[in-house]
């Protein structure tokens, strides 16, 4: 059975945005829609006989009803036939999202909150959430344009190869192009030529673009052969990472990276790329997180 999409909801307009990506998502999936609502205090009195969520002050009930009935209703303009479930719970907003996403397929939020209730999405929460979930978080920002290519951008590391399986399936859901990007930094040691001495210091253009597509050929292999109904491009790219991600990322229907670790981005997802990425992608961005291996 397919594992649910989950969308997190607060009411807000980045909120609706990601309830009806969701739908959609879940529409492609086969899969039943959760809408999750978190609140993020303790409750000091709960009215006996009164739902677990219940959080014992007037209007509130009514507000959160008012929120999901909004959310379910575009879900279901988006996606009709899709089965939508409601969950309100009282905690941390993302602890809350945490725990759902040990059974669900995606996990989808917006990239911006509500800062006084329910808040999902805020500042460097995003970092937080996609690194700690237990399934790939779908962070909808940017623009949607149907006819761009799901992106995903590869290196040599086992987070990569997460990624790459993650967009491959969801090429194929969409029937869209994949396009397989890797970008050899200024700073790699194999990007110049002469002397290590400014000014004799020359990057050699030709020799980082087919470093690229080393890279690129070894991430897609394996992948290729489980999707031939997806067409694949490949874009070496050479330059500034963050820069050129963020660049790559305009033409795009969605990107997906990967992360690694419960400490933090690993790979492409290294510190400041992770947070440009997060930040400034122009499109919707998909974190597919691999867990740590096990010590032993």
């Amino acid at each position: 059975m397919t594992r649910p999409v989950v969308a997190g909801v607060d009411g807000s307009p980045s909120s609706r945005k990601a309830v009806g990506f969701a739908a959609h998502e879940a529409a492609l999936r086969g899969a039943e829609l959760r809408l999750v609502h978190a609140f993020g205090g303790a409750v000091p009195h709960v009215t006996p006989g009164a739902p677990h969520w219940h959080p014992g002050a007037t209007g509130t009930r009514e507000l959160v009803d008012g929120t999901l009935t909004e959310a379910e209703r575009l879900a279901h303009r988006v996606a009709p036939r899709v089965e939508v479930s409601r969950e309100v719970t009282v905690g941390e907003p993302l602890t809350v999202l945490e725990i759902a996403s040990r059974t669900a397929s995606l996990v989808v939020v917006g990239n911006r909150g509500l800062s006084t209730f329910g808040s999902l999405l805020l500042g460097s929460t995003a970092g937080h959430l996609a690194a700690h979930a237990r399934c790939p978080v779908l962070v909808v920002r940017g623009r949607d344009d149907p006819d761009g290519p799901v992106l995903v951008a590869v290196d040599e590391g086992s987070a990569s190869a997460a990624a790459v399986g993650f967009a491959f399936a969801e090429a194929s859901l969409r029937r869209a192009d994949l396009l397989a990007a890797h970008v050899t930094g200024e700073g790699d040691p194999d990007a110049y030529d002469g002397p290590a001495d400014p000014p004799f210091v020359t990057r050699d253009e030709r020799r980082l673009r087919a470093n690229a597509e080393h890279v690129i050929d070894a991430a897609l292999a394996g992948a290729r052969d489980r999707y031939p109904d997806v067409p694949v491009r490949r874009l070496p790219l050479v330059g500034h990472v963050r820069r050129s991600l963020i660049d790559a990322s305009a033409d795009a229907q969605l990107m997906v990276v990967g992360a690694r670790g419960r400490g933090g981005f690993a790979g492409l997802l290294l510190g400041s790329v992770g947070h440009a990425l997060l930040h400034h992608a122009r499109c919707p961005l998909v974190v597919v997180r691999v867990a740590p291996a096990a010590s032993g």
